[in-house]
This record gives structure tokens, sequence and C-alpha cells, in this order.
């Protein structure tokens, strides 16, 4: 088969590699039908993750068709479309049964295109496929459905529900990029009073506006906004920048939430002597994606408005062009680059083409 192989920091190319095959009995292959690339996959190129070994297959997002299961396989069969969670999840650890799937510890969390052979390739080998991936509902669209692989579970889970948003609260979102515009429409879930997206990037501000963001701003326009008030009740960094953690703790009102959702390449500051009396509360953490079957329900029931945050559609032999997409997103505008599997006619190279599943 063919798949995009990570050589060394800077280098990755469209390579023949070897089919996987079933290696356990709770393995699932799947056929590839859509992936996408991610802000942890730029970091793996740029050399920030360096548990990566060369001749790895990125990626860990992606939607497909079951094509073969181990004997211990229970909850799918070749065939069903799925959802690839970007979390591998045993199911019997004990961070498991606390639904703290990304701190597998019965080898599983973040292994496929990390520690193990990832998606952005024809086929996947998927360990504890009962636990890590997730059937589709019938007529979902590919687009909205790889959306379920990580970037909506990361919003909510990493962004709202550590955030602790709630009915009438003012939230910020710093960094208007795929994961942040996710958190701006998973955020509407309960009710803030307003929400406002900030970025650099003018294309970006534009495009959270689309997605229901009541404010879109630039960093300087939320300070002098906020030093009227009294601030932002949850302030979510989206971003990874430095920058922008210090900017949430300068947005943030005394005794409110700041959820990290960004990954961050380097260290940010954390200035204690100018925060030790706000009584703020700060959160991070690694998506545990055990709250994508909720996603699944709002999406299908129409609570969900995905759509703009897929840009561009490439074929899948393509995925080095999406990188650089992906990369220059702040400058162009670019978001979520989804890569189609050609089959049958159904990818497509740009514009709204959209395809279902079931």
């Amino acid at each position: 088969m063919h798949a995009l192989v990570y050589h060394e920091p800077g280098r990755i190319s469209w390579d023949t590699v070897p089919d996987p095959a079933i290696e356990a009995p709770t393995d699932a292959i799947v056929r590839i039908d859509t992936a996408t690339v991610c802000g942890s996959d730029l970091h793996i190129l740029n050399g920030e993750v360096p548990e990566v070994r060369p001749g790895t297959v990125l990626g860990h997002e992606a939607v497909g068709v079951v094509t073969d299961i181990g004997p211990e396989v229970h909850r799918t069969q070749p065939g069903d479309h799925v959802v690839v969670s970007c979390v591998s999840a045993c199911g019997n650890c004990v961070y498991c049964r606390e639904r703290m799937y990304g701190q597998c510890r019965g080898g599983g969390g973040w292994i496929l295109g990390n520690q193990i052979h990832g998606t952005q390739a024809e086929y996947v080998r998927v360990p504890f496929s009962d636990h890590s991936t997730h059937r589709i509902h019938d007529g979902m669209h590919h687009e909205d459905a790889v959306l379920l692989s990580e970037v909506l579970p990361t919003a909510y889970e990493v962004g709202v529900r550590n955030g602790h948003v709630s009915p009438g609260d003012h939230v910020v979102v710093v960094g208007a990029g795929p994961v942040g515009l996710a958190t701006v429409i998973t955020a509407q879930i309960y009710s803030p009073r307003r929400t406002v997206a900030v970025d650099l990037s003018s294309a970006r501000l534009e495009r959270a506006a689309r997605l229901g963001a009541d404010a879109a701003q630039l960093p300087g326009e939320l300070l002098a906004e906020l030093a009227e008030g009294r601030g932002a009740d949850v302030a979510v960094e989206a971003a990874g920048n430095p920058d922008s953690f210090v900017l949430c703790t300068r947005a943030v009102r005394p005794g409110g939430q700041i959820a990290n959702i960004g990954m961050h390449g380097r260290p940010a500051v954390l200035h204690l002597e100018a925060m030790w009396r706000k009584n703020l509360t700060i959160s991070t953490g690694q998506v545990d994606t055990f709250s994508t079957p909720l996603l699944m329900n709002l999406l299908t029931a129409g609570r969900l408005h995905v759509t703009d945050l897929v840009t561009h559609q490439l074929a899948l032999d393509q995925a080095e062009e999406a990188y650089d997409m992906f990369a220059h997103g702040p400058e162009t505008g670019t978001l979520k680059v989804v890569l189609r599997a050609e089959r049958n006619g159904t990818h497509g190279t740009g514009g709204d083409a959209r395809a279902t599943l079931g």
C-alpha cells in the first residue's frame, strides 16, 4: 500500500510500505476513506516529538471501512463504517476505567502516527478496536465524521469541559485554528452569554464569525474591551503559543478558569508573581475521546454546525501538499484539510463536494 512516511525532521514522503496485518486479537484493519492533518502532525514534522521514529506512517485521525478483525473484536464487523479515534484505549487499565483513555497504561493512548503506524495511509491497523473505533451513523458526511477523530472531542473535553463553561459565561478562545474554532462551536452546548475568538489572522477571524463567535478580535482589541469590565469567566488557550497563554492569564477574571488546549512546542512562562491573587484555576490535558458518541449524536441531530471547519479537500496521495497548506493556515485561512481516497470518484479537490457514509 501507499502511506505518508516520516523520515526525519522536515522530511516526509508518500511511499510504498507493507500492508498492515492483524497482530493482536483485539485489532481491526480499516481501509481509509478520509483522513486529515493535525497540529501535532506538524510538531512531529518539525522534530518536536522526538519519540517518533523514522519510518513511521503519520496521522491519527480518519474515517474508513473495517476490512478485517481479530477474534476478540465484538463491536464492529467487516464492512462497518467507523471513526478511528486519535486515542487508542485498552479498556481495562485503571485510567481507561475512569474514561481517561489518553492516559491508557495497557498499550494505548496516543499511539497512532506516534508509536505505531498511523492513518495517513490506504490502510491502518487499529489496536483495541472495540474501544478505539465508533460506528458512524447512516448518512453522515465524511468531512463531518472525521472531525470526531480528534478536533471536536479535544475542543469539547479539554477546552469546554475542563474550562467548566456554564450558561451565561463570557468565554474567550485565544487561537482561531481548527481546535479553537471547534471550541467556539462546542461551547454553545452550554449557552454562554458571549463567545469571543482571538487571533492575528484576519481570515481566521472571519471564519470564527461564520462559525458562531459573537466577536472576533485581535489581541489588543480584546484587552482594551476587557479593561472596561471584569474579564472573561473562561479563557481557552488553543494556539500552543507562550504569548497566547500569557494573554489568557490577562484576559480571565479573578476566580476564572484557564483551559489550555494548545500543544506547546516550547516552554510557556507561568507568571505566578502576577497571578497568585486572582484565584485562578488552570487546566491542561490530552484528549480522551470519551465524548465522541455524544458529539456524534449532536452532529446527527443538527445541533453542531461544523461544515466551515473543512476548508480544503485533496486526494490522499496529496498528503505532502496538505501539510504545506496546513502549516501556512494562519496566513491563508486554511483550517482542516481533508484527504480523500480516490475510489469510485468520491474524492474532491476543493470546494464543497461532500460524500456520505452508510
